[in-house]
């Protein structure tokens, strides 16, 4: 798995996952316990990761979203 976005910012999160899904790019979002663990004060990003043979066409679709600033 390639890491696509790394962000504190939920909304930008949530959005790139349902484009991913809606696209049918198998994806995982990471580091969410870690996120917990430290008191939700958004200190801690959250990783949200593709499938490396898929990544091309995962961030193409980011950048047509108007994520690409998002983009690791």
């Amino acid at each position: 798995m390639i890491e696509l976005i790394r962000t504190n910012d939920m909304v930008v999160l949530s959005y790139a996952e349902a484009l991913l899904k809606d696209a049918g790019i198998a994806c995982a979002v990471v580091d969410q316990n870690m996120s917990i663990m430290e008191g939700s004060l958004g200190v801690l990003p959250r990783r949200l990761l593709v499938d490396g043979e898929r990544e091309a066409e995962a961030r193409q679709l980011m950048k047509d979203a108007g994520l690409e600033e998002n983009l690791k």
